[in-house]
């Protein structure tokens, strides 16, 4: 029998990326922010609302998947892995510097950048700081008297900002994931392959041969 090129052709290397866990909390939390994000737009876009209808029940949606966004992340602290990989994002290293120069070059060819890039850290730091300030005066909004010196105008206009701020971070953000199959892959199966790691996270790859 006559093997073809693809019958011979060697399967991709793979390495993985990311746990069970860590997939399951970014699932969550995603599909939680989406909530939230769909809830609000039918809050304060009076087509979507008039189509919706049963305010009440949107009011409730919105206000419950907001309070639970960072469940997924508090039960994920009991993984291993993902406590490692928030000390990875949580640490600038010095090839950061040269990535984030190269973004903003828009330089082509490969930058450097361990298991997550510099924009990636700079991502998750400004998510973990947004949903904060979202809870708190989503709070002060609910229930007005926890701090009466705040007014609930000032906390309803610092909550529409950085929830606008957040819809066009996330929004980017699934429009860079759309735009790379492999990433996805990692964060659907987590695994990825060699090549697309060497390409994208060579510093990465280095640090896991030489364990």
């Amino acid at each position: 029998m006559t093997s073809t090129a693809g019958s011979t052709r060697r399967p991709e290397r793979l390495l993985p990326r990311f746990s069970r866990a860590e997939r399951l909390v970014h699932r969550a939390t995603a599909g939680l922010m989406l909530l939230c994000m769909a809830a609000a737009a039918c809050l304060y876009f009076a087509p979507l609302a008039q189509l919706v209808g049963r305010r009440h029940l949107v009011v409730v949606v919105h206000e419950w998947s907001g309070l639970l966004l960072p469940v997924p992340f508090l039960l994920g602290l009991a993984s291993r892995s993902f406590r490692a990989d928030l000390r990875r994002l949580n640490r600038l290293a010095p090839y950061d510097r040269e990535w984030l120069r190269a973004a903003r070059r828009n330089a082509p060819g490969p930058r450097p950048a361990g298991k997550f890039n510099a924009g990636q850290k700079i991502w998750a730091g400004w998510i973990a700081g947004a949903v904060p300030v979202m809870t708190f005066t989503g709070l002060l909004m609910w229930f007005t008297e926890i701090l009466p010196a705040i007014s609930r105008t000032s906390a309803i206009f610092v909550h529409d900002v950085t929830a606008l701020a957040i819809a066009l971070v996330v929004l980017g953000h699934i429009r860079l994931a759309y735009r790379d199959r492999e990433a996805r892959r990692g964060m659907r199966s987590g695994s990825v392959t060699r090549a697309w790691a060497r390409k994208n996270h060579p510093q990465w790859v280095e640090e896991i041969a030489q364990r």
